[in-house]
């Protein structure tokens, strides 16, 4: 009797693309998601590492806490009399918790630079005893650990305007990538479904099997949060994807434009006292808040100059989703408009949101813990995908032989 020759099922349309794409766009931007994925885990605990490092700097001693700290022109003075920068101090931080020292930024730009390290002139964080003006740390963020782990995730320490899009574009087709790892995963029946949801290496003692487990597993695991992780990313990059955001959550592609206010105020003499007055308005207004940023350069984040005093209030220590903005007449104090974060669409409260969803913080500490385990997948996942081709390759090669 002649043998019944049992055919493979050839693989459909939709899987033999999907391996083809999953195949190409991996080789080609393997490396860059294994340094983006790694730089991004590196930096998932950033504010829990810096906390414990900087806990002498962060916290006054409580003997020197008095009933009111002194004027933040004094302490700005006394700052740039100290640090002796060529740079004025762009901004304040100030914690509604009386234990904390205020947080002091120098930071400029320079426009023409190609990279991170020629592009940021001056990034440096002083922490400061509000009731005593004694400085308790001074801190070079531009060589710091974790702001260059940012750059090189967001722009492969190339200038951000464009480095950007060096990131963004391989994260699209990582986005793909996803997808496509999705469509081969998928089992084809119940029977086959059982193998694709844990390891099974009972009796399985090859390492290539076992690494294509690794990746096939794994991989699908973390291929949802990923997605969020990616979609969040190239949020920042492309303008078009943060319209399609806005357009989904509010019906309109832009979000709402912040109208210049004016103020008869303008005309009067600067009072000295404008920024204690800013800040002693903004405790009233948000005393169950976190903290509030001040600008003290008179000069928005693109160096543009400001005709009010824009202060930003946080409404969680270490999150940027809840937050409200107050807007001062620069001369007089006095208070010009109010939007707290309840005014906002969901476009805005989304736009405020997705540097905490992309870094896990937006849902705490368990998110944290998710994002970074995730992180550590993605990471692997250029590698063991790299072993299952080589591991191919080389079988195709003793067979041909």
């Amino acid at each position: 009797m002649r043998k019944k020759h049992h055919h493979k099922k050839k693989p459909s349309f939709t899987k033999k693309w999907s391996a083809k794409l999953h195949l190409w766009f991996g080789l080609s931007i393997g490396i860059i998601v294994f340094i983006v994925s790694l730089t991004g885990t590196m930096y998932v605990f950033k504010d829990e590492i810096q906390g414990a490092l900087r806990k002498d700097a962060i916290y006054v001693k409580a003997e020197t806490i008095t009933q009111k700290p002194l004027s933040i022109e004094a302490l700005r003075e006394k700052v740039a009399l100290e640090i002796n920068e060529k740079y004025p101090i762009s901004s304040v931080e100030i914690p509604l918790d009386k234990n904390k020292s205020y947080e002091f930024l120098y930071y400029e730009k320079d426009k023409k630079a190609w990279n991170y390290f020629d592009e940021v002139k001056i990034n440096k964080l002083i922490y400061v005893n509000p009731y005593t003006g004694e400085i308790l740390g001074i801190y070079n963020e531009k060589y710091d650990l974790f702001p260059i782990l940012k750059a090189i995730h967001w722009s492969l320490l190339l200038k951000a305007d464009w480095g950007k899009y060096v990131v963004g574009i391989p994260v699209i087709l990582f986005i793909i990538m996803l997808i496509t790892g999705i469509i081969l995963w998928w089992p084809k029946s119940k029977k086959t479904a059982k193998g694709r949801f844990w390891f099974n290496w009972k009796n399985v003692k090859n390492w290539k099997r076992k690494n294509y487990d690794l990746h096939r597993i794994l991989g699908f695991y973390a291929s949802f949060i990923s997605l969020l992780l990616s979609l969040s990313g190239i949020y920042f990059a492309f303008p078009w994807v943060k319209n399609a955001f806005n357009f989904t959550l509010s019906g309109s592609v832009d979000l709402p434009k912040e109208k210049e206010i004016k103020s008869p105020d303008s005309l009067l003499t600067k009072n000295n006292s404008v920024f204690d007055l800013t800040a002693q308005e903004t405790r009233k207004l948000y005393a169950g808040s976190s903290s509030f940023r001040i600008p003290l350069n008179g000069k928005n984040k693109k160096g543009k100059e400001l005709k009010n005093i824009p202060v930003i209030v946080y409404g969680e220590n270490g999150k940027f989703a809840i937050r409200n903005q107050i807007v001062f007449d620069k001369y007089s104090g006095k208070l010009l408009s109010n939007k707290p974060h309840q005014e906002l669409n969901n476009a805005e409260k989304y736009a405020n949101a997705n540097y905490d969803i992309h870094t896990g913080s937006y849902f705490g500490l368990v998110g944290k813990i998710i994002w970074f385990i995730t992180g550590l997948i993605c990471t692997s996942l250029p590698i063991t995908g790299f072993l299952v081709w080589l591991g191919k390759k080389k079988k195709g090669i003793k067979t041909l032989s």
